[in-house]
């Protein structure tokens, strides 16, 4: 297969004709979303395994930060 300098395919995008590069653009698009798509659902797998494993703990930061203001405060 030929490699393709991203000037080539600016070059050869440019030469089609408008309605074709409006449904390039579209697919483009598409593919993004879905590639977007799909690295948010491996994520989403990952964490839930790590969450069974325990490895990942659910709450809010207060939750798992020990309360330490009171080293802080001058007394």
């Amino acid at each position: 297969m030929k490699t393709v300098t991203f000037n080539d395919a600016l070059e050869v995008v440019e030469s089609l004709p408008e309605d074709q590069r409006e449904s390039l653009l579209e697919i483009i698009r598409n593919r993004l979303i879905e590639e977007r798509r799909d690295k948010l659902a491996l994520s989403i797998k990952k964490a839930k395994v790590e969450y069974q494993k325990g490895k990942i703990r659910r709450g809010t930061v207060d939750c798992h930060v020990p309360d330490n203001r009171d080293h802080f405060i001058p007394r």
